[in-house]
Parts: structure tokens; sequence; C-alpha cells
């Protein structure tokens, strides 16, 4: 088992309890394996192949983020970014690199407007369709978001996952509810950003305050 844990190590990234975790796969897949393979089995040199390419992205993607902290350490924007849930190095070089100086949006919906996470309702006559999200800005800022959002829901304390678990709560398994959730999550992740570049101060967990157009956001 141990053995187990110190090759696996690093292909479950940065998980809070990495040991527990790989202690719960190595339980769970040792009566589930039913097949006497040998060593040199065709199934296992190609389960081996799936691993080592996973450890290989592993790798470039931690010298991706060794070189996003040397190339930005003096950034003040950087070091802002850094300490939001969720926004890593590369999330964190991604914003800056598409959004550039988040200070020339003077309000917050300007900045959702640029990412494509304003909300647009289709309209024709007397039709009123529904309202979605407009997706018409930076695709890839729009992406970088919503990933950042997915991590920060992960994390054990931090104002993202409760408010997601709060907007699922009443159905935890509907697909459309989760999804609509991440949406939620996603804008919030975006006012989030702006306002603690804009304000140039550190971001504050568990500080909530009421936004003009009734939005609620944390800085």
């Amino acid at each position: 088992k141990e053995e187990f844990v110190a090759a696996a190590w690093d292909v479950v990234g940065r998980k809070v309890s990495k040991t527990q975790i790989l202690m719960d796969i190595f339980e769970t897949a040792r009566p589930s394996i039913g097949l006497p393979l040998p060593l040199d089995a065709p199934a296992i040199r190609m389960f081996r192949m799936v691993i080592d390419e996973a450890r290989s992205l592993i790798r470039q993607r931690n010298e991706i983020e060794a070189q996003a902290d040397d190339l930005l350490r003096h950034s003040q924007d950087y070091q802002l970014l850094r300490q939001i849930p969720g926004i890593g190095p590369i999330n964190a070089l991604t914003v800056i690199a598409e959004a550039g100086d988040l200070r020339r949006f003077g309000h917050h919906r300007q900045f959702l407007k640029f990412c494509g996470l304003d909300l647009l309702t289709q309209k024709s006559g007397q039709y009123r369709g529904q309202t979605r999200l407009s997706k018409f800005g930076n695709a890839r800022l729009r992406r970088t978001l919503w990933i950042a959002g997915q991590v920060a829901i992960r994390q054990r304390e931090n104002g993202f996952r409760h408010k997601f678990e709060r907007y699922i709560a009443r159905d935890r398994d509907n697909p459309d509810l989760r999804r609509k959730a991440m949406t939620a999550i996603t804008a919030k992740m975006a006012r989030v950003v702006h306002a603690v570049v804009k304000g140039g101060s550190d971001y504050r967990p568990f500080v909530e305050g009421r936004v003009p157009g009734g939005r609620t956001s944390v800085s």
C-alpha cells in the first residue's frame, strides 16, 4: 500500500488529504481487480503508458507554474489574484494575459461583458425568450474563470463553495441545477477578480457586500 501511495503521489494533483485519497483508491481497487494478468500483458503495458502520459503532463504543468511565478513575482496584480481560491499560477497568468489591466473596467458589469458572462434575453416582437449568457466575450478568459470556480468549490472553506452548496441544496443530483450553479460561481469569480485587482486590496474570505445591481460579491 505504501509503495502504491508513493508511486501515485504526483498523479492525483493538489488534494487536501492525498494520502487518505490514495489509500481509499488502493482499498477500492484491491478487491475489484480480478484478472490475473502478468506484468508484461498488453493491458498492463497500456495502463503504464497512460500513467506515464499523466505524469508527463503534470511535470509540464509544474514547469509552466514555476515560470509564471518567476515571470510575475513582482506583479501586484498577480500576487492579488493568487490569494483568490481557485486561482493558481496558470489561471492568474491567463487572466492577466487575456484581460490586461482590469482597472480599465470601471464597473464589474463591463468586465462580465468582456468575459461573455453578461446576460442576454432573446426578443422578437411580443416574444420574450429565455435569459442566458451572451458568450460574446473572451472565451479563453471565460473558460479560465470557469476552471478556477471548479477548483474553488472543491476546496474546503471559502465563499465560492458555500455559494455552490446553497445553490444546489434543494436537488444535489440535478445536472441542470449544478450547471446553473457553476455559471453563477463563474460570474462570482469574475466579480471577485475585478474587485480585488481594481481595489488593490487583499482578498478577504467570507466578507460579502451588496454591489450596485443587486448582486453580491466577495472581496
